[in-house]
């Protein structure tokens, strides 16, 4: 994972666990989240999930698609952030959509980690 990345994820997560009242409170801290959530949409398009290796090529794909599924929600979520009424349910779901983010980002680790050790040659 890149460190635009990390940061990105670590700074829409704490954007979310800002207390939010009613009135001007609220509105900013919609304007935050969504800002934020741009920040790790563009961060998350800077990612690589294309190995190079043929026998890893299958997994680099299953990581493109993933990737693209991920960022459809984050583009889905960010006119909600600003305009649903419910901002409870909002933040549960871009929660949830983090934990998927840190999974997709394990398993790009996981690929590079195969791509490496088949480089070096494995522990054989």
């Amino acid at each position: 994972m890149t460190p635009g990345l990390s940061a990105a994820l670590r700074s829409l997560d704490a954007a979310l666990e800002v207390p939010r009242s009613d009135g001007v409170a609220l509105g900013n801290w919609r304007w935050v989240v969504r800002q934020r959530i741009s920040l790790v949409r563009d961060a998350l398009i800077g990612e690589s999930t294309d190995p190079d290796d043929g026998w890893l090529a299958a997994r680099g794909g299953t990581a493109f698609r993933e990737r693209n599924q991920l960022l459809g929600r984050l583009g889905a979520l960010g006119p909600s952030v600003l305009e649903n009424a419910d901002v409870e349910r909002v933040r549960d779901d871009v929660k949830r959509l983090l934990v998927d983010i840190s999974r997709h980002v394990q398993r790009l680790h996981d690929i590079a980690y195969d791509d490496v050790e088949m480089e070096l040659g494995g522990s054989e």
